[in-house]
């Protein structure tokens, strides 16, 4: 068994060598005579040099892709991220070759779209926090006009920057988007947000010349935009990171927006009945006490909050219309607090599922060792394991959370989670994007603890390994002695699972390798790799190449044997494969011969059908005006 490292090389910086050079050229322009300026005209040149250097080298991960990556990506997703960063960079511009102007289109799956919502949320937002608390409350109307008309009007030019991104706004015909604008302008047209959208702007306002400046009911149809708000909660939560947190978050805001409608309309019917009227109304405001506004509200939102959690301790209703307000708000109330039971009840436990379902696993383990009786050096190790993968959040199953994606979606995001311990490895760097794909699909991560034996000299291979992190020991028979030491990147096993002809070792393993620490490793199984080199065969003669070349240098290489006829077991295994292959087709053939019967079947059965159609047709009454001669011609 051979291991591999890698060591990275360190890159020259031509930005540095280009900045340098531009210098120099400056340098020996600047020794031309000159009686002032040489020398601050020298420094410029170099600190503007230093800092287009500097400027590429902080973004270089950023504009430079990596090759490793985009190797394995292909030369289809290079050309379609091509498009995407063009078409980004081309929004509203023009196209490079050809001078044509193009319509700006916004992609609805675009950061630029999900910051407008962002922008959007706010006058939305403050219209409909705002607007039923200035109608309710004359004061705070009154007070700050200047402030609310300049608010107002700046929200009404936001509604119409809305229309127009709406207008522009893509969308996916047979997966492409389109961005013809009279289409697109059709298609918003024919949905029921442009309805609303034009209501929300028509300009109920002007009824301030009649009504008086201190009337902003009037500007109520401004909340008929409610639904791009919840456009901009749903594409919030899918692109936080803690989604659960958010849910919470949204629904006590919900809440909060409720109760504060519910304490201006209970304000509002308190000034509609009088004030102290009777015990259930708000108290009377000439009262100093109650005649601030600060003190109107906060009592009504008291009122309301205390109404709604149907907690009681009110002031009984006195009058009809206060008696139905009141059940309509315990009506509210009682589903305010099951939606809240049952929301909540249900994100704590998507929050602590992971927990319980880990938990669980470590209660049934724990029942068998106390069943079976294992010793206590052994259960702690047990739990020591299970306590390293919780603390280091390595209990996650990869397979089934990305088992929804496609393999390439699958592949692509297992490469960039593990890009810098893939590009170690000699054995990833050389083989096909293909074949990457597949080897990267069947990696196993596995957790070994402090002490444990990966594999042992003399055991059959039947997996190789890859060290993602941690580090491992080859050691002698003694299990002390350290030969080497293996770090992130290495591999072993791949000489013993490839059944290379002519090995003295055959498919034993050739050392002992042990775990320092805890160690984090692939596994690739020889089924896998073997099914995935079946498609690849100048991969696997690469590959069985390198390690006839590992063999020969470790003195483990038998040229006679190698040099000797094909392997009796390479041709049982190949017998066998085509043996498989041969009861595949046959399963297959005997499934087309039964459909076609099948079929053969049924256009039989429409023939006679048919058949027996025209018979009837042709023995019924002629049809009128037909000659007894074309009848006699239909028979």
């Amino acid at each position: 068994m051979g291991w591999r490292t890698h060591s990275p090389c360190e890159e020259t910086s031509p930005e540095l060598q280009q900045g340098i050079a531009m210098e120099t050229r400056g340098r020996a322009e600047s020794r031309r005579p000159s009686f002032t300026g040489r020398g601050p005209a020298r420094w410029w040149r170099l600190i503007v040099s230093l800092r287009v250097w500097a400027t590429r080298h902080v973004h270089h991960e950023d504009q430079t892709p990596d090759s490793f990556l985009e190797r394995f990506r292909g030369a289809e997703l290079k050309e379609v991220s091509s498009q995407e960063s063009n078409a980004q960079s081309n929004m509203g511009g023009q196209e490079p070759d050809g001078g044509r102007r193009t319509t700006a289109v916004v992609d609805p799956s675009s950061n630029v779209y999900y910051h407008w919502l962002t922008v959007i949320a706010l006058p939305i937002s403050y219209n409909w926090c705002l607007l039923v608390c200035r109608a309710c409350f004359d004061e705070l109307q009154a007070e700050h006009l200047v402030l609310w008309l300049v608010l107002d009007y700046s929200a009404d030019v936001l509604y119409g920057l809305d229309v127009l991104v709406r207008a522009r706004t893509g969308f996916l015909e047979q997966g492409l988007m389109v961005r013809d604008a009279k289409r697109l302008w059709q298609h918003y047209t024919k949905t029921a947000h442009f309805k609303l959208d034009v209501l929300s702007l028509v300009p109920t306002d002007l009824a301030y010349f009649k009504l008086g400046i201190n009337s902003p009911e009037l500007r109520f149809n401004r909340l008929l935009k409610l639904a791009r708000l919840f456009e901009f909660f749903d594409r919030t939560e899918t692109r936080t990171n803690y989604p659960n947190v958010f849910r919470i978050g949204n629904l006590v805001l919900y809440i909060l927006v409720i109760i504060h409608w519910n304490a201006c309309i209970y304000f509002a019917i308190s000034k509609f009945i009088g004030f102290g009227t009777d015990s259930w109304v708000y108290p009377n405001v000439s009262n100093p006490e109650y005649g601030r506004l600060s003190r109107k509200y906060i009592y009504s939102l008291y009122w309301s909050t205390l109404t709604l959690t149907t907690i009681g301790e009110t002031p009984p209703p006195v009058k009809d219309g206060e008696y139905l307000f009141v059940v309509i708000d315990f009506l509210v109330g009682v589903l305010i607090f099951a939606t809240i039971v049952g929301n909540v009840g249900s994100m704590i436990s998507n929050m602590n599922a992971s927990r319980a379902e880990f938990q669980a696993k470590i209660d049934s383990i724990k029942q068998y060792m106390q069943f079976r009786k294992v010793t206590k050096d052994l259960e702690m190790r047990v739990i020591r394991w299970f306590d390293y993968l919780w603390a280091n959040r390595k209990t996650v199953d990869e397979k089934e959370v990305l088992r929804s994606l496609p393999d390439k979606l699958r592949a692509e995001i297992a490469v960039s989670v593990h890009l810098d311990t893939l590009k170690k490895v000699r054995i990833f760097q050389d083989c096909e994007a293909g074949l990457l794909v597949e080897l990267v699909l069947k990696l196993r991560p596995v957790v070994f603890s402090p002490g444990d034996y990966i594999c042992k000299k003399g055991d059959i291979g039947r997996e190789m390994y890859i060290i993602k992190e941690g580090k491992l020991a080859v050691v002698a028979d003694d299990g002390i002695t350290q030969f080497v030491v293996l770090s992130d990147g290495s591999y072993f096993g791949e000489i013993s699972i490839l059944n290379i002809k002519g090995s003295k070792s055959g498919n034993r393993r050739t050392a002992n390798i042990r775990s320092i620490g805890y160690s984090d490793l692939f596994c690739l199984s020889k089924a896998d790799l073997m099914e995935a080199l079946t498609e690849y065969p100048d991969a696997k003669r690469a590959l069985e190449e390198k390690g006839r070349q590992v063999l020969i240098k470790d003195n483990l290489m038998d040229e006679d044997l190698a040099k000797a006829g094909p392997d009796p077991q390479d041709l049982e295994e190949k017998v066998e494969r085509l043996e498989s292959s041969l009861d595949t087709l046959q399963t297959r053939f005997a499934r087309l011969l039964a459909e076609y019967s099948a079929t053969q079947m049924k256009v039989k059965q429409r023939l006679s059908h048919l058949e027996s159609q025209v018979g009837t047709c042709a023995g019924g009454p002629l049809p009128e005006g037909d000659p007894p001669e074309a009848g006699t011609k239909r028979q």
